[in-house]
């Protein structure tokens, strides 16, 4: 669960990448069910990180005033879902992620 949230709180200052990799650093190796959120949870992270630099040099052509926002709103829904999910004990794979972490 922290690995979900605290990509919430670390995205303001450190692109939320940083809550995941400590939680897969630290609890990975204990838990297969913690590895398997904290993997999910950064390779969303990685994927948001790559999409927000493309959305914000898409502005330069205005399309990007429009996606930007609307992938923010896609982000923070997910995020929650996946929040909730890792608090219930449940699987959680983000939708229209490349894993590139595994």
């Amino acid at each position: 669960m922290a690995a979900h949230v605290g990509s919430i709180v670390t995205a303001w200052f450190a692109l939320g990448l940083v809550a995941p990799l400590v939680v897969l650093l630290v609890r990975g190796n204990l838990s297969p069910y913690v590895r398997r959120h904290a993997v999910e949870s950064l390779n969303f992270q990685l994927n948001a990180f790559v999409l927000t630099i493309v959305f914000a040099l898409l502005m330069f052509v205005l399309i990007g005033f429009v996606l930007l926002p609307l992938y923010g709103v896609f982000y923070l829904v997910f995020v929650v879902i996946g929040t909730i999910r890792a608090g219930n004990g449940e699987e959680f794979r983000y939708p229209l992620t490349v894993r590139v972490v595994h």
